[in-house]
């Protein structure tokens, strides 16, 4: 088993840099990590490198939603709805503790999108061709029913509502779990590894020259096949490459913003249509709501996208549209982020809501394969397709055979629990284990829920380091959070730990407020930062702090 530590990252290259690989893939979001999964349970030798920090970009920062492409229908995307659909289902039953089913209201009113008969032929549609379970199938409500479900939106001229599951999950935790099954199996993976140029022999790819973005040396890897799962920074891989030809990328914006339940009390997720006719989700989540998305094109800093006040005030306006009695404002915002969509482009085309959201596989003369667009539902099927073309080179370059894809029915780490109806046996008896332990009832559901399996290694940490964890000012459960995300999930900076191991910037801003200081402290003694370095980062989260409140003008 590779090593996958924050304290281990020169190991993590030298094994990376020793031999030839049979696949490198550049890019640590959720593609990236689906591509390194499926290619290391066919047997082959993989490797990924990401510049930032895993699920950094576009995989951290969606609706956070498994789901299986209703508004796709509108778009008669028949054989999408029912791929994604089928796909939703095996994202769940390989982790379902990052992926939870959700019930989802679709208001009906009288002049909307959907009308009430148009809706139910709609979503039985989808019940079939997503292959819904029958205790998930649609179900029609009258005005009251709906009104029941959800008090808070408003009544006029509601006809009814369409009732359907949607998953909810966490992206980046989805992102490093699939990630971390993948170590497991023996791929090297790295974060903060910026790949700056390729290296050729005869005019083909043959390897990738990447900068340490801790350190700023430069390391040479080579691999046989190299795979561009950039995300938004595909086609910068592609110049590099000078493939950028044909078909792009064009990127839109979507920002969602984030209140506390005490002040947006909503009891059901809803999928509504805004002022202009926009679907808009809002989804209750802990002790959150949040809402979201906007859809707009985007050409500033692909690494830093950052909500507009008018981006912020549509949103508002929106909420308020449906939600009539909130009479919410800017200052009820607890937290916000916002997001690319990395779409692909015919020439010509720029309107975000027509440009659709399959993905494209591109294979250059020099050999880099370039996987594009797509939805984090179906990440598993691109990866698969992928590695399959892989596969099928090596084939018929090298003659070696690989198996075909393993991962339908392989879970990702934390998923060993025995699918979504072992989990809730398995989350029973772990709440008994961590009453033993001291833990509360509520933070050991809460932790259960984000580790699965893994939660193990967490009680573990929180019993044997109370003295260190007391010593550091930290509370035990943060304590062993930190020293897992640090020895087993290489975060490396402060970001890496409130935003994208714990979600905390996002849904529990006041958690990163109060343990910030202390949590600094110990990464920097850990990791033994420079005096920059920790300045540096602490510069870096005080930013994130501030923009998920204040927007840009």
């Amino acid at each position: 088993m590779s090593v996958f530590s924050s304290q281990k990252r020169k190991n993590i290259f030298q094994s990376i840099e020793q031999e030839q690989l049979d696949v490198l893939v550049i890019g640590g979001g959720i593609t990236g990590a689906g591509i390194a999964l499926d290619a290391v349970t066919r047997g082959m030798n993989a490797a990924v490198v990401e510049m930032q920090d895993f699920a950094a970009g576009t995989s951290s920062r969606s609706t956070k939603l498994v789901h299986g492409g209703l508004r796709y229908l509108k778009q008669f995307e028949v054989k999408m709805v029912s791929e994604v659909g089928k796909e939703r289902a095996i994202v769940y039953e390989n982790g379902p503790h990052v992926t939870t089913p959700e019930w989802m209201m679709l208001p009906l009113y009288k002049g909307g999108t959907f009308g009430p008969f148009t809706t139910n032929i709609g979503l039985r549609l989808y019940d079939f061709l997503a292959g819904v379970k029958r205790s998930e199938r649609r179900k029609m409500l009258s005005p009251q029913e709906a009104a029941e479900k959800e008090p808070l939106i408003k009544d006029d001229k509601l006809k009814g509502a369409g009732y359907y599951v949607e998953y909810k999950t966490d992206d980046a935790r989805l992102t490093i779990e699939v990630m971390k099954k993948a170590v497991e199996y023996g791929a090297h993976s790295i974060n903060y590894a910026k790949v700056i140029d390729f290296i050729y022999d005869a005019g083909r790819i043959a390897g990738a020259v990447v900068e340490d973005q801790i350190t700023g040396e430069h390391r040479y890897i080579y691999a046989k096949k190299i795979v561009n799962a950039g995300g938004p920074w595909v086609d910068d891989l592609r110049e590099i490459d000078g493939s950028k030809q044909g078909k792009s990328l064009y990127l839109t914006k979507g920002i969602h913003l984030v209140f506390p339940k005490k002040r947006f009390p909503l009891q059901q997720a809803i999928y509504f249509d805004a002022p202009d006719g926009r679907m808009i989700f809002a989804i209750p989540r802990n002790k959150k709501t949040y809402v979201g998305t906007t859809d707009t094109s985007y050409q500033g800093d692909i690494a830093h996208p950052q909500m507009t006040e008018d981006e912020r005030d549509y949103l508002l306006e929106a909420i308020n549209f449906i939600f009539p009695s909130l009479d919410m404002t800017k200052d009820d915002v607890d937290s916000s982020y916002a997001g690319l969509r990395p779409l692909i482009a015919e020439e010509g085309e720029d309107d975000p809501d027509e440009i659709s959201r399959k993905d494209e596989m591109f294979i250059s003369d020099s050999g880099l394969i370039s996987m594009a667009g797509g939805k984090l539902t179906g990440y598993r099927k691109m990866a698969e397709d992928t590695v399959d073309a892989v596969m099928k080179q090596l084939k018929e370059e090298d003659g070696i055979l690989y198996s075909d894809s393993e991962t339908e029915h392989l879970p990702i780490s934390g998923g060993e629990v025995g699918g979504s109806k072992g989990f809730q046996k398995f989350k029973q008896d772990k709440i008994t284990e961590a009453a033993d332990l001291g833990i509360i009832e509520e933070t050991a559901d809460f932790l259960i829920q984000k580790y699965g399996a893994n939660i193990d290694r967490l009680f573990e940490i929180y019993k044997n380091e109370k003295a260190r964890a007391k010593e550091a000012g930290i509370e035990p459960t943060v304590f062993a959070e930190l020293q897992y995300a640090l020895k087993f999930e290489m975060a490396y900076k402060p970001a890496d730990f409130f935003v994208r191991r714990t979600g905390a910037l996002f849904f529990d801003i006041d958690f990163v407020r109060f343990h910030k200081d202390n949590v600094i402290n110990y990464i920097a003694k850990e990791l033994q930062w420079s005096d920059k370095q920790k300045q540096e980062y602490i510069d870096e989260l005080d930013h994130l702090l501030y923009e998920a409140v204040n927007p840009v003008k």
